[in-house]
């Protein structure tokens, strides 16, 4: 999809010196910007970033008892105080 974004000739200079520092183009340092002001406002960026942020939410939101395994020695205390 192609926009129109107009920039003033002192900051469209200095993106094109930016870019020629960098080795990149206009587009390539606009990407980096629009990726980084979406990342800003915790807008994921593409589906990778949106099921890591969603795994990371649920991880989160679980039982602290849930997330954490019991071993299995405390599994045989566990068992051991049932017998009795």
């Amino acid at each position: 999809m192609r926009k129109l974004i107009e920039f003033d000739d002192d900051t469209f200079d200095k993106l094109k010196q930016l870019g020629r520092d960098r080795m990149a183009t206009l587009q390539e340092l606009a990407d980096e910007a629009f990726a980084d002001l979406l990342k800003k406002h915790g807008i994921p960026i593409d589906l990778k970033d949106a099921l890591r942020r969603s795994a990371r939410l649920q991880e989160a939101t679980r039982p602290q008892d849930a997330a954490k395994p019991r071993t299995t020695a405390a599994n045989a205390a566990r068992k051991r105080g049932r017998k009795r």
